[in-house]
């Protein structure tokens, strides 16, 4: 058996026994949530090559449709993610059709300009809630089960990671997903042996955006609400420095940098307090309010040091060790 599988395995199994060892399941759900939004991106950047500024409008979409299709119109927990995912992917066509046409930085600031639009949408339709959000949305049941109870709706949301991440591991090992390598190392060889990169291309943003999507859907099904802060640009900056702390071009890489990332903005404030206990400073009791701070400056570090990421580095710095031993 492919050594990978296995560890992946050996991931998820870790994952699943959190619970089991004190983790607060909620807060697993959200890093698994912006895991999957960062794999997603992942799938994008990575290894396509495509550098999009506006994915936090699919995040944003899938929450709105998914929480209002389950708060509104009542429909099961299963239709609602459904609806959720597929109204990202047909934003996400909508956008890329737009924006395949150019390519480098053209792309992603077309992909931010539409994102924008969408946002301002959001804050004016009745629907959203407004600045309020979209508040109050019903988990349901999944397969008779009650979702109420937080241990059940983690391994539902486990699971949809779980699914999530073996699509995109069959995409990338896919001749498709050879073709999207191809395409992000060398377009123009690409398209000399006779790929339609445009259309490579489009699907492979459509694929992307209904995977965003689905962390969008799931995350408002753990939360319980959809705002405006699911759509705005930060978002899509938030996804872009998760992704390259993590490693991108990798597939655990931007679950590592999810991760990093979110556990800071949660426990940024427990570790401030630690430090001033442990060096008497009281400057370090601020850093609750300096999420920004902290997170930019783990950026220019990564970006300094580790130029392929933490996961990118360690690998490279694994494959280094092995190469002398076989040698």
């Amino acid at each position: 058996m492919n050594k990978k599988l296995v560890g992946y395995a050996a991931l998820f199994v870790g994952i699943a026994l959190l619970p089991a060892l004190g983790a607060y399941p909620v807060f697993v759900m959200k890093v698994l949530c912006y895991a999957l939004f960062a794999c997603a991106f992942n799938l994008l950047v990575g290894f396509t090559g495509l550098l999009s500024f506006g994915h936090a409008a699919f995040l944003g979409t899938a929450a709105y449709v998914c929480g209002h299709a389950l708060k509104v119109w009542g429909l099961p927990t299963p239709v609602g993610l459904l609806l959720g995912t597929g109204g990202a992917a047909v934003v996400g066509l909508a956008f890329g059709l737009l924006a395949i046409r150019r390519s480098g930085i053209y792309f992603s600031m077309i992909t931010l300009a539409l994102a924008q639009m969408l946002y301002f949408f959001f804050l004016q339709a009745p629907f959203t809630g407004g600045e309020d959000g979209l508040q109050s949305v019903p988990r349901g049941s999944f397969l008779g089960l009650s979702l109420d109870n937080d241990l059940v709706l983690f391994y539902v949301v486990l699971g949809i990671f779980i699914a999530a991440f073996w699509l995109i591991y069959r995409i990338v090992h896919s001749p498709f997903g050879q073709v999207l390598t191809s395409i992000r190392e060398n377009e123009a060889r690409a398209t000399s042996l006779g790929y339609d990169t445009a259309q490579f291309k489009l699907l492979a943003f459509v694929l992307s955006a209904a995977l965003a999507g689905l962390a969008g859907a799931t995350k408002t099904l753990v939360l319980g609400f959809a705002t405006l802060t699911d759509a705005i640009w930060t978002t899509s900056g938030l996804v872009i420095l998760m992704t390259l702390v993590g490693g991108m071009g990798t597939l655990v890489g931007p679950m590592a940098g999810a991760l990093v990332i979110i556990a800071l903005e949660n426990k940024i404030g427990d570790l401030g307090n630690l430090l001033a206990d442990l060096t008497g400073v009281a400057w370090f009791q601020g850093l609750g309010e300096s999420v920004s701070l902290v997170t930019g400056l783990i950026f220019i570090v990564c970006v300094l040091a580790f130029r392929r990421g933490l996961v990118g580095e360690a690998m490279a710095l694994l494959e280094k060790r092995r190469t002398p031993a076989s040698s």
